[in-house]
């Protein structure tokens, strides 16, 4: 037999061909003729962005169980959105992961509050939290807004708080933000949708 790259390389396709067909049909040596369900078979699927960047690739989340009322959905595969034009499909290595960031044990499901001087923090419901954020930036706001400046010219202004937007927020929470921020005076702004 004439040994060249080209010989070795058909030998090699046809060798991983019957075995890949032989794995296809058996399972530990046996025949079932079943062919497996996909995984995301019987999914939910919802269409997202990837958090991680200012790229915005789209991103597709399949979900299980949401359809019965008695059980909890729970995520069980995301991948790249193919009819997405930003990224066709593909994700980077961070987006790859994206599932175990989403149903990691680790993340924060509650709002944790630290009073001022004390070391633990403890839980406070949305219910707590929303009034109590707002009536902190109303009274910040109060105490440090400025009407005129040196020179007497009006300025309306409040420069000792900065607001900072999202990479993966849409063109229009983004307008949304900046209307928010003028509305309350404050000048300094960071965005990294800006890049």
């Amino acid at each position: 037999m004439d040994i060249s790259r080209r010989n070795m390389l058909r030998t090699a396709l046809a060798a991983g061909a019957v075995e890949s067909a032989t794995a296809a049909t058996t399972e530990q040596g046996k025949d079932t003729g079943v062919v497996k369900e996909l995984k995301i078979a019987r999914t939910t699927q919802s269409h997202s962005i990837c958090p991680y960047c200012a790229v915005g690739c789209s991103v597709t989340i399949h979900t299980i169980g949401d359809k019965a009322h008695n059980v909890k959905p729970a995520v069980v595969h995301i991948e790249g959105d193919p009819t997405s034009p930003i990224n066709r499909g593909t994700l980077c290595p961070k987006g790859v992961g994206l599932k175990e960031f989403v149903t990691s044990d680790r993340r924060l499901k509650h709002v944790l509050h630290r009073a001022p001087g004390a070391t633990e923090w403890k839980e406070m419901s949305w219910d707590e939290a929303v009034p109590r954020m707002a009536r902190l930036i109303k009274d910040s706001r109060d105490r440090n807004f400025e009407e005129n400046d040196a020179q007497g010219r009006t300025v309306n202004r409040w420069t000792n708080t900065a607001l900072i937007g999202g990479c993966t927020d849409t063109n229009e929470v983004n307008f949304l933000i900046s209307r928010f921020r003028f509305g309350l005076g404050i000048l300094p702004y960071e965005n990294q949708s800006r890049l």
